[in-house]
Formats: C-alpha cells, sequence, structure tokens
C-alpha cells in the first residue's frame, strides 16, 4: 500500500499583467526560417494552455493587432513554428484570450530563431500589479509546502518499500529501523505502524526459533512480541479514525496482532483479533478461523481450537488441516471402558479424521490419523487414494 502525494496548490494564472511594448521596424522578404522556445510562467511553471503569436505591429497588445504567425503550446510548454519570412517580429504569449508577455524577435533568413519566455524574471515581475504579485508570492508558499510535503512522502515509501523487502529477506533489524524511522517522521500513519509491527514481529520470531534451537532462555522475547502488539494496536486504532478505514489493513494488522499475542499467551485476545480478521475480510475466513483454531490448539485450550476449527471448516470446507485439528482437539474426549479397556472417541472426532482423509490422503497426518482410527478401534470409512494421474 502505497502513501499517495498530496495534490497541487493549484494552478497559477498565467496571465500575469505587465507587457513590455517595443518598437520594430518593417519586415523583410527573404528566405523563409523557424522559431522555437519555451514559456514558463512567473511561478516558473510551464505554460500549456495558449499560443504564441508574431506581429510587426507596434503596439501588439492593441484590441486591432494582427499577426503573421501563430504557434499552439504543447503540453510541456514548448512552440515551435517553421515558414517564417525574415523581419523583425514581437512575439508575444496568448494565454485564454489575453496577452502575457512579449519579446523582441528579429529573425534573419534561414534562420532557427529560439525565443524563451520567462516570466520569472525580475522585470516581468516588477511590472505585476501588487494584487498579482501578492496572488504570486502566496501560491509560493503554499507549492513549497506541498513540494515539502511531497518529499516526505516519497521518503516515507522509501522506506516503506526497504522495510518490506528486509522483512521478506529476514533483515528484521534493518526493516525495525526503517519503519521506526518512518513512524516518526509521520506517526499518523496506520500503514506505517503495521509494516512495524510486522518486522517487529519477524524479529521476534527469529528469536524465539534461535532460542529453541539453542535449548536456551531469551528474556527479551516478551518484549519483542510486546512491541510488534503496540505497532499493530497503534496502526489499527488510527485506521479506525479514518473516514474510510481500510478493511484489508484491519484483516491484516488483526491477524498478525492474534499472533504475536498467541505467543505471549494471550488466546482469549488472539481469539479476539482473529475474528475481527474475518468479519473485516470474509472471503478469507477460512484461513483466519484456522489460524485461531491453530493458536488456541498450541495453547492447549482444546474446546477453544474445536470450536474454531467448526468455524474454519463452515467457512471453507476444504480447510484440510482444519479437520485435523478438530479431531485432535476432540480425541482428547475419549473414553477408556475400566473394564473392556476399549477406547471411545466422539463421533464429531472420527468424522473429522475420516474428513481429513478423504480431501488429503496422502496427506501429511494421514499415516497418523490412521493410526490413531485404529488404535481407538475406529472404522476407517475407505481406503482413500490419491485420484490417479490422467493421461494426456
Amino acid at each position: 500500500m502505497m502513501i499517495p502525494k498530496m495534490k497541487s496548490a493549484g494552478s497559477l494564472a498565467a496571465c500575469f499583467v505587465g507587457l513590455v511594448m517595443l518598437a520594430q521596424p518593417g519586415r523583410l522578404m527573404a528566405q523563409a526560417a523557424t522559431i522555437h522556445g519555451h514559456v514558463q510562467n512567473a511561478a516558473g511553471q510551464a505554460v500549456t494552455a495558449g499560443e504564441v503569436r508574431l506581429t510587426t505591429e507596434k503596439n501588439p497588445s492593441s484590441p486591432g493587432a494582427k499577426f503573421e504567425y501563430t504557434f499552439p503550446l504543447d503540453n510541456s510548454g514548448d512552440y515551435k513554428g517553421t515558414d517564417i519570412k525574415p523581419g523583425n517580429y514581437i512575439a508575444g504569449v496568448f494565454s485564454q484570450g489575453r496577452s502575457v508577455d512579449f519579446m523582441p524577435a528579429a529573425i534573419v533568413a534561414g534562420d532557427n530563431k529560439t525565443v524563451d519566455f520567462d516570466m520569472t524574471r525580475p522585470e516581468y515581475i516588477a511590472k505585476m500589479s501588487p494584487a498579482d504579485r501578492d496572488a504570486l508570492e502566496e501560491y509560493k508558499k503554499k507549492n513549497a509546502e506541498v513540494t515539502a510535503a511531497n518529499s516526505k512522502i516519497e521518503n516515507l515509501n522509501g522506506l516503506l518499500k526497504t522495510a518490506r523487502d528486509d522483512t521478506k529477506a529476514g533483515n528484521f533489524d534493518g526493516a525495525v529501523k526503517a519503519m521506526t524511522d518512518a513512524t516518526t517522521a509521520k506517526p499518523d500513519e496506520a500503514i506505517l505502524w503495521d509494516t512495524l509491527g510486522d518486522a517487529q514481529l519477524g524479529l521476534a520470531n527469529a528469536a524465539a526459533k534461535t532460542s529453541h534451537d539453542s535449548k536456551t532462555t531469551d528474556p527479551s522475547l516478551g518484549d519483542k512480541y510486546q512491541a510488534a502488539i503496540t505497532s499493530y494496536q497503534k496502526s489499527l486504532t488510527l485506521n479506525a479514525a479514518l473516514a474510510k478505514p481500510s478493511m484489508d489493513l484491519i484483516a491484516a494488522a488483526n491477524n498478525q496482532l492474534a499472533q504475536a499475542l498467541g505467543r505471549i499467551g494471550k488466546t482469549a485476545d488472539a481469539s479476539a483479533a482473529y475474528e475481527a480478521a474475518a468479519k473485516a475480510d470474509p472471503p478469507k475466513a477460512g484461513m483466519y478461523y484456522f489460524n485461531e483454531a491453530a493458536t488456541a490448539f498450541n495453547a492447549n485450550d482444546m474446546d477453544g481450537a474445536a470450536v474454531a476449527a467448526d468455524k474454519a471448516i463452515a467457512a471453507d470446507p476444504t480447510k484440510v488441516d482444519a479437520y485435523y485439528i478438530k479431531g485432535q482437539a476432540l480425541v482428547q474426549k475419549a473414553t477408556v471402558d475400566p473394564v473392556t479397556q476399549k477406547i471411545t472417541a466422539p463421533p464429531e472426532c472420527i468424522a473429522a479424521y475420516n474428513k481429513y482423509l478423504e480431501l488429503a490422503p496422502d496427506g501429511p497426518h494421514a499415516e497418523e490419523i490412521k493410526g490413531i482410527l485404529q488404535g481407538i478401534g475406529a472404522t476407517v470409512a475407505q481406503q482413500y487414494k490419491a485420484p490417479p494421474t490422467k493421461k494426456k
């Protein structure tokens, strides 16, 4: 998600008054020439609406002035004219039917004349009316503010991309540094806090893995996960305050927030966050409910795991691992007859296991499930086999 740039403070009217009147001799007849140039207004912006005209009259700004040549301005503020007879012309810029600026344009035979109109020149500004000069200064002030804001946004977008790339590459320290700088520069932008949370969660998970692999204890793990939690919560709070909150951000941030909460044992809070994610993004509800089931299962909350697994299955009946978690959660409720020693598991448990085998006969848990069913004396509904590959 990119941060949009601010819009310009408004286009400055090109038609500032203050025209220079120049005398000109008569026109000479000789070999044709060309003329070209660029036009920019007093704010330094290209004038893209209007035209450049050539005249040999002494008073080109008079209502009855006649112009021998007219050349339109393009989208870059440039113009070009060809087949011009040599002569001493005055070139004038006209915008919205009004004369804007004049320059002398003496053209000789075979010439390729360059005549630029730079209305930021001091003599042009000096001839502007006080009102137009005030308007120009106000525009420059606002435009400077917009330019500074856009420069800041470009920098933030750069940090955002850097952090996402670093997080993807596993460089979590770099990602955290980039997004800490970004949230310091613009603390009211929800997406920045969400991305910071992703980097912090990645950092915490990496530290947890290192601790697990080395069979050591990392006393800072709780703080690392809490830092991610704080960032996600900040992101969600800022997003909720918007006139039109982003549902995508609500879903993504809550899903990640739930994972961080689950890692520090706050299972109930994690479940609430997963539920919020599913509500914000119904098409992916199956994934969020499955994550909720897995988090509850890992926390040894078997009842919560079974309930969440049912929600995942209802949202996506093909969510094969949800059947596994449901079966694993319900098998805990199996009972043993004290006399016959026969194990009896809840019917829903057996049904969930068999559904897994139906959907994934060669899945990673298939053999485990078959062993469990045989161990409790349950009947495997059928010999599930992967469908044969069709010959081409």
